[in-house]
């Protein structure tokens, strides 16, 4: 039982394929999209210990000669170290041009696997099979990839789609507590700043959700992907439209890079920038403070974070103007709309938003 959802981009066009216990089939999946020979699996040692082996043997099975690639666990590894060595594992490997990568795992997997894919003999496929909600809602659809740099997150990386995303609601049964939250707060996300009808849903649903419900997990994460491939499809590169998919991310960014990346999951901290749009957008007229409160109110039952961390204002200005979607003319800066709705903004004085933030001199 599961659920497709197609990403059109022409002739680079790929299948998310949502369902329960789905892993063993990635091996036949990866043949009938005609990928080639030898297939590198860049994981990290929980995923691995838990999934390795069943992707291995399924791809094994269907004629694929198979390279183990682990990496370090944890966001503070998403950096050009890490990256050389998975280039070191491929070149040892002898992986060539009719080789692919499957990323397994969440979504520094996921983001390293495919910038290495990007640019590992000038690109080859890669397919990724993402282990955690956040993963599966969200970074592993839509071709972005990259790595951190100690100025910022994702400041360096590359736009490079999968030929396929398998989804395993199962994966998230072993998903610490903690991590499993953290991808809710993306869910949330395509509710607020894209579709009403999607977040009345959330609102209803969010004991079955915080009991990982399987029924609900297949509605929830397949009309994410949905959500997120209908803007993908209009603006694949970030040219306008698909700024919308930073809703929350913009403060969300700067608490991670304060914080060293160590504080916050990622996930945790677009929920404190979510809570924090809501409120700019009362401010600056988008939305009403029921809204806000509305906002606040679902991230607050599925147990997300909303404060923001106190820094002194110049760090957090700091933070903010190494983002990359800060401009010469200030910073694009999305607003929810109401409920289902957005503004996307340029915004000139920082100072101004944060001190709309609650952050004084």
């Amino acid at each position: 039982m599961g659920e497709i959802v197609t990403v059109g981009l022409g002739d680079r066009s790929y299948r998310v394929q949502v369902g329960t216990g789905t892993l063993p089939q990635i091996g036949p999946l990866c043949h009938a999209v005609g990928l080639g020979k030898r297939a590198a699996v860049v994981t990290n040692p929980t995923v691995g210990a838990l999934y390795l082996p069943t992707v291995k043997a399924s791809l094994e099975a269907a004629g694929f000669g198979v390279l183990e690639v682990e990496i370090a666990d944890g966001e503070q590894y998403k950096n050009s170290d890490t990256l050389n060595s998975i280039y070191d594992r491929l070149i040892e490997g002898g992986v060539t041009r009719d080789g692919f990568i499957v990323a397994l795992g969440g979504g520094v997997v996921g983001d390293m696997a495919g910038y290495a894919a990007a640019t590992f003999l000038r690109g080859i496929p890669f397919v990724q099979v993402p282990t955690t909600l956040l993963a599966q809602v969200d970074s592993s659809v839509g071709g972005k990839t990259g790595i951190n740099h100690p100025r910022g997150k994702n400041l360096i990386g590359a736009f490079h789609q999968p030929r396929l995303v398998l989804v395993d609601t199962e994966t998230l049964k072993t998903l610490p507590e903690r991590e499993y939250l953290a991808g809710l707060a993306e869910v949330v996300k395509y509710g607020v700043a894209l579709d009403r009808t999607f977040y009345e849903l959330l609102e209803a649903n969010t004991t079955p959700l915080l009991r990982r419900d399987q029924d609900i997990l297949r509605t929830i994460i397949a009309r994410s992907c949905a959500i997120k491939a209908g803007i993908v499809e209009q603006d694949e590169r970030e040219g306008g439209l698909r700024a919308v998919l930073n809703y929350g991310h913009t403060l969300g960014h700067a608490v991670e890079t304060l914080t060293g990346y160590r504080q916050y999951l990622h996930g945790e901290a677009v929920a404190i920038g979510m809570a924090r749009a809501a409120q700019l957008s009362v401010a600056f007229g988008y939305a009403s403070e029921a809204d806000a409160a509305r906002v606040t109110a679902l991230l607050t039952a599925l147990n997300l974070p909303v404060v923001l961390p106190v820094f002194p204002l110049a760090q957090y200005l700091d933070a903010l103007l190494k983002d990359k979607k800060s401009r010469d003319q200030g910073l694009n800066f999305v607003f929810n709309r109401g409920i289902g709705g957005y503004t996307i903004a340029t915004v000139s004085d920082l100072q101004d938003l944060l001190a709309r933030c609650g952050l004084g001199g």
